[in-house]
């Protein structure tokens, strides 16, 4: 199924627990956006609408990484002395040679990265485990462990913790639901779908 499918159903899920819980029009518009949000979340496994909108282009990073060796090694020669002018031309050459193998599938590991270290210094555990979700996501195969029950079981707590620094009632709920609603419908459960979902990983790997 297309992301925007996903985001459909998810979007739609958020609007029910809004419903059911008789929240604000403000609210309500929040709960959708974030079902939106959960139901494409398992996907960041693979380069999707949600992935390509977290991530920056792979471009500025090596124009970055570019830029920064290439002053470390003008500012090393310059100003450098003895050994700690070689072991800085060394990093500049290094940082110069190793923007070249950054790549668009390395964005997300960046991206989980950031998100990790904001949330260690925000000290917001909903975020450090996003952080932690999306490094996850940028390493493993599609339709693998973010289809599975470990992925549910995770997004739970984050989703949890989301809801608990919030503090707005339905937060838990919508963000299990648009995400259970996306293997719901990559599931062999619905005839157009070739493949199916490996929801009992790591203990089994067949596809249902």
């Amino acid at each position: 199924m297309n992301g925007t499918a996903h985001v459909a159903i998810g979007a739609a899920a958020g609007f029910i627990v809004a419903n059911h819980y008789q929240s604000s029009p403000a609210i309500t518009m929040l709960l959708v956006g974030v079902g939106g949000i959960s139901g494409l979340i398992p996907d960041l496994d693979i380069d999707g609408k949600l992935r390509n909108k977290i991530t920056l282009s792979h471009k500025v990073i090596q124009a970055a990484a570019l830029l920064i060796g290439m002053l470390m090694i003008v500012y090393s020669i310059f100003e450098g002395v003895a050994n700690k002018r070689l072991l800085g031309i060394a990093i500049g050459l290094a940082m110069i040679i190793g923007s070249s193998f950054i790549k668009q599938k390395h964005m997300l590991t960046i991206t989980g990265v950031g998100v990790l270290v904001g949330g260690i210094s925000h000290q917001e555990l909903w975020l450090v485990l996003l952080g932690i979700y999306i490094l996850i996501a940028s390493f493993v195969a599609h339709r693998s462990y973010t289809h599975s029950i470990l992925g549910v079981i995770f997004f739970g707590i984050i989703a949890s913790n989301l809801e608990g620094s919030l503090g707005i009632e339905g937060i838990y709920y919508t963000c299990l639901s648009g995400y259970i609603s996306h293997l719901v419908a990559d599931s062999k459960f619905l005839p157009f779908n070739k493949r199916g979902i490996k929801l009992f990983l790591p203990l089994s790997s067949k596809e249902i």
